[in-house]
């Protein structure tokens, strides 16, 4: 993980438990840097639906539509169906 700091010259590593988190906290950084990355090198899998989304999120933010309540809740909508929030394209009935 701390490759990914010298490789984006961004960032901060966080250690918590079992869990280390990469996290990048200046808006420019991701814009510029990380999202231009793997936009190069698309993720795959389920983590690819929530990468889409994130990058919506900073479209909205990069346009400024955050600043307005509608905008802001838009976000939130987003940011509550990604990870487990996401609803899954399948259903399974156990009876």
């Amino acid at each position: 993980m701390n490759s990914l700091v010298s490789y984006f010259g961004c960032g901060n590593v966080y250690k918590h438990r079992k869990v280390i988190d990469f996290k990048v906290t200046k808006f420019k950084d991701l814009t510029e840097k990380v999202i231009p990355f793997f936009d190069k090198y698309q993720i795959i899998g389920v983590k690819a639906k929530d990468y889409k989304d994130f990058k919506k999120a900073i479209e909205l933010i990069k346009n400024k539509v955050h600043l307005t309540s509608d905008g802001l809740e838009e976000i939130k909508k987003i940011k509550a169906g990604m990870n487990k929030g996401r609803k899954s394209s399948f259903s399974m009935n156990t009876h």
